[in-house]
Formats: structure tokens, C-alpha cells, sequence
């Protein structure tokens, strides 16, 4: 049936049928994988609710992941149907749209902390909620960055510090959870048309501008970035760990643009 047949986990992030999120539910479904599904709020909920059902899921959570209560409420409802998980996406990330433009020497400090509550250390408290439920068997972890973290993206600004930690904090999961088989790695795909990449200033023509300069020609495709998380999750990467892997058509290798371009 499929790479992923047997294996089940939690998906967390979908924000509609164009998010990245959903472009690897869809992927890691196809290939035999059981799912449930988090989000948050009501609008987020009526989004989701018919895209699970759509690939045979009836398990839907609410949760905040700023809250320890809502965390824990939805694990331990998550538990009681699956003793334990093979795999779990972190999909979340969140700063404040108007300082996602204008200048990075700008940023709030409540906004600096809110960003890195949510799409930073948000995936420590999700990960330590994950470990009793893989900690027999092993799982793989993974979560989103992008090359922003460690080259300056324009109009990235906070969030690029955001994805930076989340980078860091996917290498040292990765050494805390590797004895007990636990993968941790990131997928860091370029651009895409997302509801959260249009939300960072300039972000028609960043796309236009990596595509054109990107050696393949092309920004990554969610089934580019859902192939990428079916390896991850699969047997076939069962000794990869700590890695932060680039889906970009290749344009993070470059120092400037193609010569056509310059």
C-alpha cells in the first residue's frame, strides 16, 4: 500500500488546502499513514475539518500551543485512541503581519517574544508531549523552517530569528532523543504560496525572484516538501537526524543572481 503503511502521527498547522502542512498530510496519507490533525480556533476548524475527513481522519484537536493546559488536554485525548505515534509534524509558526515589513530594528519586544513562544519553543513543549508516546518504538519529529533563519530574507525579520532557534532547537532534540530512537529534523523549503508567506512584505516578488534565480527553475511544490516528509517519517530515514533539509530548486546555493539575471 505504501512506504508509511502501519505508521500513524500527529499533523500539526493545517491552515487550508494550500498550506505546507497539508501538502505533507496529503503525501505521508497517500503512502498508507494513519492521521490526526490540531488547530486552532473555530475558523481554523471549519478549514481543517473537511480536509481530514477527505483523507479518512475523524481525529481533530483544538489547541493553543501558548497553553500547557490546552497542550496537555489535547495529548491525553490523543492517547486515548493510539498508545503510541510514529511521527508528529510541527507546522506552527506566528508573528505579528505589520512587523513582517518596514525594518527589522523596529521590532517589539512583545512581538519578538510571542514569535519565538509560538513558532520556537513551542516545539520543545510539543516534543516532550510526543516522547511517551514514541518512546518504545522510536518516531521522527519534524518541523518548518526556512532561509531566512541564517540569511537575511527582506521583511523576514523577527520570524527569521524565530526560525534560527527552531533550528537549533531541532539539532539539540535530536541529540536529547536519539537514544531513544526518536528522529528530530526540519525541512527548510524556498517560497511558496502560502496563507503565512503572504503575510511577510514583498513576498510576489521574492517568489518571482528565487524561482528565476533557482538552478532547477522552480520554488518548491508541496509535493516536493511532502515527498521530503514521507523519507523522513519512512524507514528509509531511520538514520537521519538533526538535519535541516533544503527543498529550494537549489537557489539557497547561490551567492547572486544567475548571469542572466544580473
Amino acid at each position: 500500500m505504501g512506504s508509511l503503511k502501519n505508521k500513524r502521527g500527529l499533523i500539526m498547522g493545517v491552515a487550508n488546502e494550500r498550506s505546507i502542512a497539508w501538502g505533507i498530510a496529503k503525501a505521508i496519507s497517500e503512502q498508507g499513514a494513519e492521521l490526526a490533525f490540531t488547530y486552532q480556533g473555530e475558523q481554523f476548524g471549519r478549514r481543517l475539518k473537511p480536509l481530514a475527513k477527505s483523507i479518512g481522519s475523524k481525529l481533530t484537536y483544538e489547541v493553543d500551543v501558548t497553553n500547557d493546559v490546552s497542550l496537555d488536554r489535547c495529548f491525553n485525548d490523543l492517547s486515548q485512541e493510539w498508545d503510541s505515534i510514529d511521527f508528529l509534524v510541527h507546522a506552527i509558526a506566528y508573528s505579528d503581519k505589520s512587523e513582517l515589513t518596514g525594518r527589522f530594528l523596529n521590532t517589539t519586544r512583545k512581538n519578538f517574544l510571542n514569535t519565538l513562544n509560538i513558532s520556537t519553543y513551542s516545539f520543545i513543549e510539543v516534543a516532550r508531549r510526543a516522547h511517551p508516546l514514541m518512546k518504545d518504538k522510536g518516531g521522527s519529529l519534524i518541523s518548518l523552517s526556512y532561509l531566512g533563519s541564517n540569511r537575511v530574507s527582506p521583511f523576514y525579520n523577527v520570524m527569521g530569528i524565530a526560525k534560527a532557534g527552531l533550528e537549533s532547537t531541532t539539532r539539540y532534540l535530536a541529540s536529547d532523543l536519539g537514544p531513544d530512537k526518536i528522529r528530530v529534523n526540519a525541512i527548510s523549503p524556498g517560497p511558496m504560496r502560502t496563507l503565512a508567506g503572504a503575510s511577510v512584505g514583498g513576498a510576489r516578488k521574492t517568489y518571482k525572484f528565487t524561482e528565476l534565480n533557482a538552478p532547477l527553475g522552480s520554488n518548491a511544490t508541496l509535493e516536493a516538501v511532502g515527498g521530503t516528509a514521507v523519507y523522513l517519517i519512512s524507514d528509509a530515514g531511520k538514520l537521519t537526524s538533526g538535519e535541516i533539509i533544503v527543498v529550494d530548486g537549489g537557489y539557497h546555493i547561490m551567492g547572486m543572481p544567475r548571469a542572466e539575471n544580473i
